[in-house]
């Protein structure tokens, strides 16, 4: 499926990031449609890519379970397992982005050339994942200290750790400040990667250049980018209800969707 512009008027970006130094690509700002407009063109790219885009679904659930087969072990790692998922997710489907990138140009590659993107602007792909990574170590150091002040849950089961910890109701308000925290790091981590591999890996922008765009793409389109993330965690939860083995599908869609999504922000 060719690249989806837009087809309704673009209407004019109110904010504008300006950085010393660096020269940002235009965003544009959209209607609350596009997401289920995405949607639609990830699944028209999975139908055009079967077999590489169900290969990386595969790999998506398969890595899904062995994260969440190690985190059982340490029940409070279960939603930083799934935070990690969530926050890493963008940098893995880079070649989802790639399909969707040559299906936009008419050419059908096998799964092995994707894999080629990652040799494309390395460093600055390489640089992003670091910066995510460190998101993820300190968000998991976070809970395990936190979750030490409250006694040794760690080595409990998850079931015990469930009802003891988070549906008690002994630490509510606990509960709820970390819930929080770790919403407005995901929040954080989604405007600054929202179209930041894509960009990468498309014009071969370097990782803070990538990343101010995208935070730029996200403070003018605040409320249909949420809507973007609100349908994401859906999907991958839904994914998750079936043991990971949904994602086969899901994650496809979702990552060539959100190559159409970085191509209807950036200009």
């Amino acid at each position: 499926m060719a690249d989806t512009p837009l087809k309704e008027p673009a209407m004019t970006p109110n904010f504008n990031l300006h950085l010393p130094g660096v020269t940002l690509p235009g965003t544009r700002s959209i209607s609350w449609r596009r997401p289920f407009v995405w949607l639609s063109a990830g699944l028209e790219d999975l139908k055009a890519n079967p077999g590489p885009s169900l290969a990386y679904g595969l790999l998506f659930a398969i890595g899904g379970d062995l994260i969440m087969l190690a985190a059982l072990r340490h029940p409070y790692l279960l939603t930083v397992a799934v935070s990690g998922f969530f926050l890493i997710a963008p940098l893995l489907a880079a070649g989802l982005y790639e399909l969707s990138r040559q299906t936009g140009r008419g050419r059908k590659i096998l799964f092995i050339d994707s894999l080629r993107c990652f040799q494309r602007n390395g460093q600055s792909l390489a640089l992003f994942g670091l910066v995510i990574g460190l998101a993820v170590i300190f968000w998991e150091r976070f809970s395990a200290i936190a979750f030490a002040l409250l006694g040794d849950s760690s080595g409990a089961d998850a079931s015990v750790f469930l009802s003891r910890i988070l549906l008690s109701g002994e630490h509510g308000s606990f509960v709820v400040a970390w819930f929080t925290a770790g919403g407005l790091l995901a929040l954080f981590i989604f405007a600054v990667s929202v179209v930041s591999v894509p960009l990468m890996l498309d014009r071969d922008s370097d990782f803070v250049t990538a990343m101010a765009t995208s935070l730029q793409a996200f403070l003018n389109n605040v409320g249909p980018l949420l809507l973007w993330a609100i349908l994401i965690v859906f999907l991958c939860l839904l994914g998750f209800a079936t043991l990971l083995f949904g994602l086969v599908i899901i994650m496809p869609i979702l990552g060539h969707a959100s190559w159409h999504a970085y191509r209807d922000l950036v200009e």
